[in-house]
């Protein structure tokens, strides 16, 4: 009898363990591991961007526990189609963001580091779509980080057919499916509901 109650107490410990170790909403996790099949190319790890210098120092994308799971639910919508996510950037330490809006000190495209952006808590994400079969991303309105009026939802001049239904699918899995908000100035740009709610984070990815 003691042994069993022993075996009993050990059961419940551990999986009380088991419970504690899982990630929190608020706690910022590796995307990759969690993902199966994600693909990432974080611009800001290279030279491939609006600052033309590379501002990250590690390819490993972080962001808040909760929205990684809203990716997963779109990730798996997505796979059924033959389709993957890509993310072009994740949490962005706040002091990037201090320099990003040094570079180009608009706020409709670059938010102020006073107040910060949701992407410096973890809560925002920007992605787009990939074919799983080829890995090539779909064709898409403009190129990530565009600072004009062709990244706009709801834009369709010059566009062709193929780039509108493009950033309407990605727009109907990671509202209706994901549960997150567009940013109508960035087709590419979601964040988790209530992100603004979250800490402001300043930590180098390593």
């Amino acid at each position: 009898m003691k042994c069993r109650l022993c075996l009993l107490l050990a059961v419940v410990v551990c999986g009380t363990c088991s419970l504690q170790a899982q990630s929190a909403d608020g706690e910022l996790v590796n995307v990759r591991h969690l993902v199966p099949g994600i693909v990432l190319d974080l611009k800001y790890n290279t030279v491939d961007n609006f600052c033309d210098q590379k501002l990250y120092s590690t390819d490993e994308c972080l962001l808040l526990h909760t929205a990684v799971r809203r990716l997963i639910v779109v990730q798996d919508s997505l796979r059924a189609r033959g389709l993957g996510l890509k993310i072009y950037d994740g949490y962005r330490p706040r002091a990037v963001q201090y320099l990003m809006f040094e570079i180009y000190p608009n706020p409709a495209y670059v938010a102020d580091p006073a107040t910060g952006s949701n992407h410096n808590r973890g809560g925002a994400v920007d992605v787009s779509l990939v074919d799983q079969a080829s890995g090539q991303e779909l064709h898409m309105p403009t190129e990530f980080d565009y600072f004009g009026p062709e990244a706009k939802h709801g834009w369709t001049l010059g566009l062709s057919a193929e780039q509108v239904a493009n950033r309407e699918l990605l727009l109907d899995m990671m509202t209706r499916v994901g549960g997150f908000s567009p940013y109508t100035d960035e087709w590419w740009h979601y964040t988790i509901p209530a992100g603004s709610s979250y800490p402001l984070l300043d930590f180098q990815m390593k």
